[in-house]
């Protein structure tokens, strides 16, 4: 692989990154501000991880027939309806389905992008490009809670919410254009 590669998937999910950064520091208070009792968000959280954990196996097998980068694409345009959904929801059955919706795109971003990762590099080189994507996550986690903070206290939830869409957007074009439909490991990097 070419350490370009590495670095164009990295710029195509750091806006999404800076964006879960900005939503998981505010989605608890924006669910209690709208009335959702505790167990309530406890559960839209569990239901979410349910749905992803069902749908892994599966995001990892359409991931291998259709490749890597289509199920990457399609993961970021579903969390960039479910961040319009938080947007729109003010009640509990809307969030759960968003949550749900949530989960399963987790499930296609978190096999999809390791896989094409893995893919663009050798054997020896995998833990090393692994780590600089996990810098990217760290990155957007650094920025975006601060973020989301700030933007909710001027702006509002729903605002700061299509803002993350609109940003989540944005590293859909740029994986659109930039990130390798179909890779092998060629260099180090």
């Amino acid at each position: 692989m070419q350490k370009k590669e590495l670095y164009l998937v990295c710029l195509a999910v750091f806006p999404f990154m800076i964006c879960t950064g900005v939503v998981y520091s505010i989605i608890s208070i924006y669910m209690a501000e709208i009335g959702l009792t505790k167990s309530q968000i406890g559960f839209l959280y569990t239901s979410g991880a349910t749905a992803g954990a069902i749908c892994s196996p599966f995001a990892g097998a359409i991931a291998d027939r259709f490749g890597r980068k289509k199920v990457l694409l399609f993961s970021m345009a579903i969390f960039a309806f479910v961040f319009l959904g938080y947007a729109v929801s003010r009640s509990y059955i809307p969030l759960l389905i968003v949550q749900m919706a949530e989960g399963m795109a987790w499930a296609a971003m978190g096999t999809s992008t390791t896989a094409l990762i893995a893919d663009l590099v050798t054997g020896e080189n995998r833990g090393k490009a692994m780590g600089i994507y996990n810098t990217t996550w760290s990155l957007g986690w650094i920025i975006g809670p601060t973020a989301g903070g700030l933007l909710s206290d001027h702006i509002g939830f729903t605002l700061t919410f299509i803002l993350c869409t609109g940003l989540t957007i944005f590293g859909i074009t740029l994986a659109l254009f930039f990130v390798p439909a179909k890779t092998e490991a060629q260099q180090t990097i």
